[in-house]
């Protein structure tokens, strides 16, 4: 069930497991600028709402942010992954390229329609802590499909190997929310309309990335609809979008309501603070891995010895700089938790210990699972995403009555503990030598 190689990777022109490192790092390296980006607008975005709104206020943007992710998962996380895959070995504007753009197209429309035929049957539990108008859900649909085709052509300008103008965009991006929600603030709006603003200011970054798409010769059509072949093979990775949207996204905008009617909104707002300090540095992980890991990890499915090689080297590698980066941020807690949100927010103290121990798992476990991504190994990635979040649900049950607040964060660090030891079994040929 794995996919094929890309056409110019033959085996014997892939890299010792030392080159393979050293080009991982010096990815990372240079994507530094778009990272960076993505985590001072992020830091800066929790600020502005944690001082304007306190603890609930953080907690309405983490639920708008949910929402948003629930909308968008199944495009970014499926189509615009596969189209990485698919689009990477084709020249642009080829006829295989027109196709592969086509049906990436297509399936992010049918999936834009049906979440937003989806969502009225949903309104209650996903809108109505935000009180929306017509006009406001207008917004939000319109919010949404912007930011979507900008996602995708972002992904787009990666398969072509447009870093510069992708970096450029990354952190262009990065800069509008957070300028956006400064304005709504500035002009009085209130909390909803602020999120909403935050939505558009994001999604307004299409028209600049279809210009430079444009530019440099990517979006010519095919001369006819994309065959069944592509759709399908592109529906692969949807697939596994789905289980990540049901089995993630879904359970952590689940999880948040459960917590705001157990406790009280102020109070799901101190656990808020470190799930969003996690938020803010797995989006750093995943931008990295998304730009230097991945794609080579891709590019050797056709080569399993050095696949595996450069798997256990990126893990070896990142066990230690995890270990240290995260043991940092717990030292400086006392620090860091007013500075990067408000003196409101002291009380999330006590929660982050498990919080950090919990990512430090979780980070590791999926640079194993790239794996079956990578090879398109559907019906095993999503087994692993639903035996998680029901491992997660039971935890939860056990602990939230016992331990009060703190038990969400010992569920998380408990649930990614024990899947990141399934992973260890599960991929233990990892660790013999190449």
């Amino acid at each position: 069930m794995s996919l094929p190689a890309a056409e110019d990777d033959a085996p014997a022109a892939a890299p010792p497991a030392p080159a393979g490192l050293g080009r991982f790092v010096r990815g990372s390296l240079g994507s530094g600028a778009s990272v960076l980006a993505r985590a001072g607008g992020a830091l800066a975005l929790n600020k502005l709402l944690a001082v304007y709104g306190g603890p609930g206020g953080l907690t309405l943007l983490a639920h708008f942010q949910n929402l948003m992710a629930l909308l968008t998962t199944l495009p970014n996380d499926g189509v615009h992954v596969g189209i990485v895959k698919y689009l990477a070995p084709q020249r642009p504007g080829s006829a295989d390229w027109r196709r592969w753009l086509a049906a990436g197209a297509l399936l992010n429309a049918a999936v834009l329609v049906l979440s937003f035929a989806l969502l009225p049957l949903l309104r209650g539990p996903l809108l109505a802590v935000f009180d929306p108008s017509p006009s406001w859900v207008a917004g939000l649909l319109a919010g949404i499909s912007l930011l979507t085709g900008h996602a995708y052509l972002g992904a787009v300008l990666l398969a072509a190997q447009r870093l510069r103008a992708y970096v450029g965009l990354t952190v262009a991006l990065s800069l509008a929310g957070p300028l956006a929600v400064a304005a709504a603030l500035a002009a009085g709006r209130p909390l909803p309309q602020v999120l909403l603003a935050y939505l558009l200011g994001q999604g307004l970054m299409l028209l600049p990335t279809a210009l430079l798409c444009a530019h440099y010769g990517l979006l010519r059509g095919p001369r006819r609809l994309p065959g069944r072949p592509a759709l399908l093979a592109l529906g692969r990775f949807l697939l596994m979008a789905l289980s990540v949207l049901l089995c993630s996204k879904a359970v952590d905008f689940v999880v948040r309501d459960l917590l705001i009617s157990r406790f009280s909104l102020a109070e799901t707002g101190l656990w808020q603070a470190a799930a969003k300090l996690s938020d803010n540095y797995t989006m750093v992980f995943s931008a990295v891995m998304g730009a230097a890991y991945y794609p080579r990890l891709a590019a050797l499915a056709g080569n399993p010895r050095e696949q595996r090689a450069y798997v256990r080297a990126v893990f070896g590698l990142l066990a230690g700089v995890l270990a240290a980066g995260l043991g940092a941020l717990w030292l400086l807690r006392d620090w860091l938790l007013p500075l990067l949100f408000d003196e409101r927010f002291a009380g999330a103290r006590g929660l982050l210990g498990p919080q950090l121990l919990g990512d430090w798992a979780k980070l590791l476990a999926w640079t194993l699972l790239y794996s079956l991504m990578a090879e398109a190994r559907v019906g095993r990635y999503v087994l692993v995403q639903a035996l998680s979040a029901a491992v997660y649900a039971g935890l939860l049950a056990l602990l939230l009555p016992r331990l009060g607040l703190a038990g969400a964060p010992w569920a998380h660090a408990a649930r990614f503990g024990l899947l990141l030891l399934g992973c260890a079994l599960y991929f233990r040929p990892l660790r013999r030598s190449s």
